[in-house]
C-alpha cells in the first residue's frame, strides 16, 4: 500500500500555502489535520524551495522546525516525520527532535558529506531526490539530452555514495524531483517512465503536488491579488490544481510509485481508496 507524505511547510513564502502554517499554533493544527486525514508521514520544512527561493540561515530553520518536530512526537508519538531540509546541521536537530527520515532535494550532494554522515550515524532512512542546478536557478531553462536516463544515472551514483558512507539499502528511497529543474515535457516523461527509476529495486517518492506543470497544462492559474509580494511565484493562486495532483498521483500508482508526498492528503487518500478498490477485485 503506498505512503503518503502530508507536506508542512513552516515557511513565510511556500509556493503553495505562503506561510499559511508559519506560526507554530497553525503548524501544530495543521499537522493534526494531515494525520486525522490519513497521512502516513509528515514532511516538515523550514526553507522554501520554490523557484527562485532564498536560502534561510541553519539556526533560523533549525528555529522554526524543531519545535513543531518536537510538539507533534510529543502529542503523536507513533507518528513517522521527516525533514525536509538539505542542511546536515538542520537534519541533525530535527533527528535529535523525533525525525526519522531526511528528506534532501540536494540528493546528500550539499557539502562536504555532513548530510550522509548524520544519516548513517543516527540508522535513519533518507529520501534522494534529484534535482538540475539549485531552487535559485533550476528552472532557468533545464535542459537533458534525456531526462529520465540522466536522473537514472544520478540515482546509481548517489545509491553508491551513500552505502560507501554507511547507509543501508533498506535506508534509501529514490525521487525523481517533479518541478526541481524540469520543464513540464520532462515532468511528463518521468511520470511516464517511474517504472524505470523503481526498477533499480529502491522505493520511489512523487511529489506531483500543486506542481507548476499542472497548471500549465490546466491553464488554471489565477493570480492572487496580494499587492504585498511582488515576486509572482507567490501571488499565483494553486488551488486549482488538486483534480491535476490526483490524475498525477494516481498515474504514479500505477507506475510503481511507493510513496506520495502531497498537500492535500484526504482528497488523494480518497482518490487512492477507490483506485485500489477496483485494483485489487
Amino acid at each position: 500500500m503506498v505512503k503518503i507524505a502530508g507536506i508542512l511547510n513552516v515557511t513565510p513564502d511556500s509556493f503553495s500555502d505562503g506561510g499559511k502554517f508559519f506560526a507554530i499554533d497553525a503548524a501544530l493544527k495543521q499537522a493534526e489535520q494531515l494525520i486525522s486525514e490519513g497521512a502516513d508521514i509528515i514532511d516538515v520544512g523550514g526553507e522554501s524551495t520554490r523557484p527562485q527561493s532564498s536560502v534561510v540561515p541553519e539556526e533560523e530553520e533549525i528555529k522554526r522546525v524543531v519545535p513543531v518536530i518536537s510538539e507533534i512526537k510529543k502529542r503523536f508519538p507513533k507518528q513517522p516525520v521527516s525533514i525536509d531540509t538539505y542542511k546536515s546541521g538542520v537534519a541533525a536537530a530535527a533527528i535529535d527532535s523525533g525525525a526519522e527520515i531526511v528528506n534532501d532535494i540536494y540528493g546528500l550532494g550539499f557539502g562536504n558529506g555532513e548530510m550522509a554522515d548524520v544519516v548513517a550515524k543516527n540508522n535513519v532512512s533518507v529520501i534522494i531526490m534529484h534535482m538540475k542546478g539549485t531552487p535559485q536557478d533550476m528552472q532557468k531553462d533545464p535542459q537533458y539530452k534525456d531526462v529520465v536516463s540522466e536522473i537514472n544515472r544520478f540515482f546509481k551514483e548517489r545509491i553508491k555514495y551513500a552505502k560507501s558512507k554507511g547507509i543501508k539499502k533498506d535506508k534509501i528511497i529514490l525521487d525523481p524531483g517533479i518541478g526541481f529543474g524540469k520543464t513540464l515535457k520532462h515532468n511528463l516523461e518521468i511520470l511516464k517512465n517511474l517504472s524505470k527509476f523503481r526498477r533499480m529495486g529502491f522505493p520511489v517518492m512523487v511529489g506531483p503536488s500543486r506542481k507548476s506543470f499542472i497548471g500549465g497544462l490546466l491553464n488554471v492559474d489565477p493570480v492572487r491579488d496580494t499587492a504585498s509580494r511582488s515576486d509572482i511565484s507567490n501571488r499565483v493562486d494553486v488551488s486549482n490544481r488538486l483534480e491535476g495532483t490526483i490524475a498525477a498521483s494516481i498515474y504514479s500508482l500505477l507506475n510503481g510509485a511507493d510513496y506520495l508526498r502531497v498537500h492535500d492528503v484526504l482528497s488523494v487518500k480518497r482518490a487512492i481508496t477507490v483506485f485500489e478498490a477496483i485494483k485489487n477485485v
